[in-house]
């Protein structure tokens, strides 16, 4: 078996004397790392993800390094973020960020020194995964090791589908086990196991499992940041929690529409996934579900779109009739004395079976909130 060794001088003193004698050193004149090298295997399948995994000391990072450069991204803080990927479009820079989970649009104004340790680790990937050329092997050191645990498996989980879908290559060295099953890697490699390991083709994402709360007005002061057209919101709205492992992570909001047509209808007025969380599917499953609580309990419920990716989901689910396109409104107020650009809305009116929606699950449009959570509440399992 081949292996990377790396050797240092030892340079005495007096405190390499003293572990000398504490500990019985014999080898006073240099130390050395011994690391297996062995991914001969993997240039004989086609893969684009593999993972080097190991706790700290195993070379990992040594390993890495054999594939190529480690450099890190330089960003210009006197940019806001979305510029600093200027050798795109900035329609293909914006699918970029969102395809990694930094789909927050104030988020994308922000340069980079001010956001969070999550939001900067995706803005790095995006910018490595983004900069790579077509034959070009990405390398990622310390993959989620600066994260929350359940934000590592949501930033995975939107990697490794950019990944397969754009059909690159990317390997990732980490001391955590626990993202494997949301990266699904084509490959891991242990060093102290000093082989490459296939995985199955077989396998699928973990199911998350989330709980819905009717919550106070207030629960919107943890989400209103993030919304990308205002931080209002009318006082009539009925607010609903989402949290994932005790976790607040999304944050939806209803409102009565009035007409002189179209009796017993309501709106969506607010969607907010917290950037940490994005990536997962979780906004587009909840509101779908909210969605059906609302016909379930025989009213009409209608939502209107921006966002080019959730628009064109909706345009080809079924269970959404398209209304059509209407220009925008400056809702908060944030354009005043400003040219308002005129941007397409799409309006949808939910139309889908509710069968799976039992009765007892309309408790949670029912119930009046009146504290975090200590309220009436759903739990969903998404897969």
């Amino acid at each position: 078996m081949k292996y990377i060794e790396r050797k240092h001088k030892i340079i005495n003193d007096d405190y390499t004397e003293y572990v000398y004698e504490a500990f019985d050193i014999q080898n006073t004149e240099e130390t050395s790392v011994k690391i297996p090298i062995n991914f001969r295997e993997c240039k004989t399948f086609d893969w684009n993800i593999g993972v080097i995994y190991g706790g700290s000391g195993t070379g990992k990072t040594t390993l890495l390094k054999e594939f190529g450069d480690l450099s890190q991204s330089n960003f210009d803080d006197q940019k806001s973020l979305i510029s600093n990927f200027d050798w795109l479009t900035p329609k293909e820079a914006t699918f970029l960020l969102s395809a990694m989970g930094l789909s927050s649009v104030p988020t994308w104004l922000r340069p980079f020194n001010l956001l969070s340790n999550g939001e900067q680790y995706r803005a790095e990937l995006a910018y490595k995964v983004g900069k790579a050329s077509e034959n070009e092997v990405i390398l990622i050191d310390e993959f989620t090791s600066v994260v929350d645990r359940d934000v590592a498996k949501a930033m995975s989980n939107a990697l490794q589908k950019y990944i397969r879908k754009k059909k690159k290559r990317i390997i990732l060295a980490s001391c955590h086990f626990d993202i494997m099953d949301w990266l699904l890697p084509d490959w891991t490699y242990s060093p102290l196991k000093g082989r490459l390991e296939r995985a199955s083709s077989l396998r699928q994402r973990p199911t998350i499992e989330l709980q819905i709360f009717r919550s106070r007005y207030e629960t919107w002061d943890l989400f209103k940041q993030h919304h990308y057209i205002s931080e209002d919101l009318n006082a009539s709205a009925k607010c609903f929690l989402v949290t994932w492992n005790d976790k607040p992570v999304a944050f939806f909001a209803f409102l009565p529409m009035p007409s002189g047509t179209v009796e017993n209808a309501y709106r969506g007025s607010r969607s907010v996934v917290l950037p940490d969380f994005q990536g997962l599917g979780i906004g587009y499953a909840v509101s779908k579900y909210l969605h059906k609580l609302y016909k379930k309990d025989g009213k009409k419920l209608y939502v209107k779109s921006v966002n080019p990716a959730l628009v064109n989901k909706r345009l080809a689910d079924s269970d959404y009739h398209f209304n059509g396109k209407n220009k925008s409104s400056d809702e908060g107020g944030k354009l005043k004395g400003r040219k308002l650009r005129e941007t397409a809305g799409y309006s949808f009116q939910f139309v889908g079976n509710v069968d799976d929606i039992e009765d007892h699950e309309l408790n949670v449009l029912r119930f009046n909130a009146d504290a975090y959570k200590d309220v009436a509440q759903n739990q969903i399992s998404l897969f």
